[in-house]
């Protein structure tokens, strides 16, 4: 009885089998990949500039000039208030979220800008 004889394995075979057990994606799937990606950015872009007006919240924005003039907007408000002012007339005033609020004011507070007075009311030190 004759042995069969087995079929020698080349190099590129062992690449390809490896390459499809672990996943790995060739230069074709990439290029396939990057064109997919080129196309979906060409159509964003087109959707933005064909409604510019949707980039926008429906949000008011509160009045500011740049990095920290959230906090100083707030020190202003508080300010203006002699006998103190609560949260609820900051937040109108500002037009900031509660939480944003929260941490600006717990912020003043520990540089020691503002006193709590009472639960809620704040004054300028």
């Amino acid at each position: 009885m004759a042995g069969k004889r087995k079929k020698s394995v080349t190099l590129n075979t062992l690449v390809r089998v490896f390459m499809r057990d672990y996943n790995i994606p060739t230069k074709k799937d990439v290029d396939r990949l990057m064109n997919r990606l080129d196309r979906l950015e060409f159509l964003l872009r087109k959707v933005a500039e064909a409604h510019p007006d949707r980039s926008r919240s429906g949000k008011d924005k509160a009045v500011g000039a740049g990095p920290g003039a959230a906090s100083d907007l707030v020190l202003a408000v508080i300010s203006e208030f002699r006998d103190g002012v609560g949260f609820s007339e900051i937040q109108k005033r500002t037009g900031f979220g509660e939480k944003k609020l929260r941490n600006i004011i717990f912020r003043l507070n520990k540089i020691g800008k503002i006193e709590r007075i009472s639960r809620g009311i704040y004054i300028v030190i």
